[in-house]
């Protein structure tokens, strides 16, 4: 059981070093990031040159607690997505480097994508 622990730890290492190593955020262009655990998502818009963060959302943040996209969905995925859009364009931000850190481009994280895209951020 261990061995399979381990070579599952080392395929997510693997893919987030493959998959981070060329993307980087600008002011203009920021790094969209998401996170996902257990129970929560999260999204950030990260300026890698000046270190910052832009805008943050979860789905523990106040717009979510008390609605029925309080936890780990696609649905809360694509409502993520929505609402990072909004944050980005009160930044005049238009276009965005999609980071999916170690996580497969499925389910929950694809949905954070497609919201954006729908709400009008280049991805």
């Amino acid at each position: 059981m261990e061995n399979s622990q381990h070579r599952t730890q080392n395929c997510r290492r693997k893919r987030a070093m493959r998959v981070r190593k060329g993307v980087r955020g600008t002011r203009e262009k920021p790094r969209l990031s998401v996170v996902k655990s257990n129970k929560h998502v999260y999204v950030q818009l990260i300026d890698d040159e000046q270190a910052v963060t832009l805008g943050f959302t979860s789905t523990l943040s106040k717009d979510f607690r008390e609605t029925s996209n309080n936890k780990k969905s696609v649905e809360a995925g694509r409502q993520l997505g929505v609402r990072i859009a909004e944050l980005a364009k009160q930044k005049n931000v238009t276009t965005v480097v999609f980071d999916r850190g170690p996580f497969k481009y499925h389910g929950v994280v694809a949905a954070v994508a497609d919201g954006a895209r729908g709400s009008g951020l280049k991805l």
